[in-house]
């Protein structure tokens, strides 16, 4: 049996505002934005470079229950992990960009790692494993 991890949803308030942020401080691409008339809403993917893995999916908050979660997906512990070939080249680009970090950066015996936070909240570590 083989599986794989296609989509995680990241919910969000807004599908431009959060395309703008992935796209342009993250430098995620965007995979695809398609309306789905049937259920009024996109389908929004956004993927890291060069990553072929696991994509989010920005799904836009429709309902009070939704909108709470905007931000706090994890109850306020680090929620993905974005791994990177080369940390301070990410770190810098990022930072340039006005991603806000909360944890500075350190290194531990698995590697370099910062915790971000995304347009909403959510917690983010930004890492490169050790060889």
């Amino acid at each position: 049996m083989k599986q794989t991890l296609l989509h995680i949803s990241l919910v969000v308030r807004d599908y431009d505002e959060a395309i703008a942020f992935y796209t342009g401080a993250l430098g995620f691409d965007l995979v695809e934005d398609a309306y789905l008339p049937e259920q009024d809403k996109r389908w929004v993917l956004v993927a890291p470079p060069g990553g072929g893995g696991t994509q989010l999916l920005l799904a836009k908050a429709s309902s009070p229950e939704q909108e709470a979660s905007i931000g706090n997906q994890c109850g306020g512990r680090v929620f993905l992990f974005l791994g990177t070939d080369d940390f301070w080249r990410d770190y810098e680009a990022m930072k340039a960009q006005g991603v806000t970090f909360v944890r500075e950066p350190v290194e531990a015996d698995y590697g370099t790692v910062a915790v971000f936070e995304d347009l909403y909240g959510n917690r983010w570590d930004l890492i490169q494993r050790k060889q």
